[in-house]
C-alpha cells in the first residue's frame, strides 16, 4: 500500500524530470497554465474578502451565545468554506486548463509516449472529448467541494477531517482525468478504464495527493501542470502494463 502511493508519488517526480528531456514542449505547457491560473487565483482572493460576509449571513444564530462561541463558529464556518473552495478551484483549475491548453498538452503526452517507446497511439484524444471531461470534472469538483464542507460541520473532528478528505478526494480526481488521455488516445472504454486504474489504485492516489499538494504552493499549479501531464502518461502506461502482467503481480504492484 505504501509503495505504491510512494510509486504514484515518483511517477510525478518523474513528470518534473521530463523538462530535461523536451524543454520545449514543457515551457508550452506553462502558457494555458498561467492564464487560467490568474483567473482562479483572483476568484479565490474575490472570495477572502467577500468571506466574512458569507460567514455572518450563514450564520446568524450565534450573535446571542456567550464568548468566544460565536468567534469559534465562524472561524471553523469561513476555515471549512475556504477549504471546499480551494477544492473547487484545484479541479476547475485542471479542468479549465486541459480544455484551453489541449494542443499543448498533446504535445507534452505525445513526447512521453514516443520516449517510452512500444506501440503509440496515432491519434490524440481530440478537443471536444477534452471539453465534455472538463465539464464532467467540474460537476464532480462541485460534488467534493460541497461532501468536504460537509465533513467540517463534524464537531471535534471536522477542522482536520475537510482539509485532509479535500486532498485526498480531489487528487484522486485529477490523476484520473489526467491519466485518462493516454487511455483514450489507445480507444479503450470508461469501464476497461476504471478496471486499469483499479489495478494501481495505491500509485493514482500517491499521484493525485502529490499533484494536490503541489497545486496549493504558490505558482505550484502552474509548474506543475507539465509535469502532471507527462507524469500522468508514465502512469497511465504502467497501469497498462500491470494488466498485462497479470493478477499475480498486480496485487504487489498496486
Amino acid at each position: 500500500m505504501l509503495s505504491g502511493f510512494f510509486t504514484g508519488v515518483g511517477q510525478l517526480m518523474h513528470g518534473f524530470g521530463f523538462w530535461r528531456r523536451r524543454p520545449g514542449a514543457m515551457m508550452l505547457g506553462l502558457v494555458p497554465a498561467a492564464i487560467v491560473f490568474a483567473f482562479m487565483l483572483a476568484a479565490l482572493i474575490t472570495l477572502g474578502f467577500s468571506l466574512p460576509l458569507i460567514v455572518d449571513w450563514l450564520t446568524p444564530f450565534d450573535e446571542s451565545w456567550p464568548a468566544p462561541w460565536p468567534a469559534i463558529v465562524s472561524a471553523a464556518t469561513g476555515t471549512v468554506l475556504f477549504a471546499a473552495a480551494i477544492v473547487l478551484a484545484a479541479v476547475t483549475f485542471t479542468a479549465l486548463t486541459l480544455a484551453v491548453g489541449d494542443p499543448f498538452y498533446e504535445r507534452i503526452w505525445r513526447a512521453v509516449e514516443l520516449d517510452q517507446g512500444g506501440v503509440i497511439p496515432e491519434a490524440g484524444a481530440g478537443i471536444w472529448r477534452a471539453v465534455r471531461s472538463s465539464l464532467g470534472l467540474i460537476g464532480l469538483g462541485v460534488i467534493t467541494a460541497i461532501g468536504v464542507g460537509l465533513l467540517g460541520f463534524i464537531p471535534l473532528i471536522g477542522g482536520v477531517l475537510a482539509p485532509v478528505a479535500g486532498v485526498v478526494l480531489s487528487g484522486r480526481l485529477l490523476a484520473v482525468e489526467l491519466s485518462a488521455r493516454a487511455f483514450d488516445a489507445r480507444g479503450i472504454p470508461g469501464p476497461a478504464q476504471r478496471s486499469l486504474r483499479r489495478g494501481i489504485r495505491w500509485q493514482l492516489l500517491g499521484f493525485g495527493v502529490a499533484t494536490q499538494l503541489l497545486f496549493m504552493v504558490p505558482l505550484g499549479a502552474v509548474f506543475t501542470m507539465p509535469a502532471a501531464v507527462a507524469g500522468s502518461t508514465f502512469l497511465a502506461r504502467r497501469a497498462l502494463d500491470v494488466a498485462a502482467s497479470g493478477p499475480s503481480t498486480r496485487s504487489a504492484r498496486s
